[in-house]
């Protein structure tokens, strides 16, 4: 295994690594650096696999309706309210 000085450089890159946001050139080169640095692979590994497990135990929060409209109304988000409470009730 090749310690690396540049681990810390990447660990700032990682969550978008995972979420496929970089660019292509830097997702290339932090594929490069992490083919030669087994640190870095298992971070990646355990990042991945922690994003999975929460979107496999996640629940979606359950929030009353009148706590809602506060929270929409309270952010200037009135627009939003209509749709929402058209499909509480079709939900129904």
């Amino acid at each position: 295994m090749i310690h690396h000085q540049n681990c810390t450089h990447f660990l700032n890159s990682l969550s978008d690594y995972v979420d496929d946001e970089l660019s292509a050139e830097l997702c290339q080169e932090l594929e490069r650096h992490m083919s030669d640095c087994e640190d870095c692979q298992i971070v990646v590994d355990t990042l991945k696999k922690t994003v999975y497990l929460y979107h496999e135990t996640a629940e979606e929060p359950i929030i009353p309706s009148d706590v809602r409209v506060r929270l929409y109304r309270r952010l200037n988000l009135d627009e939003f309210l209509g749709d929402m409470q058209k499909r509480e009730i079709d939900s129904r």
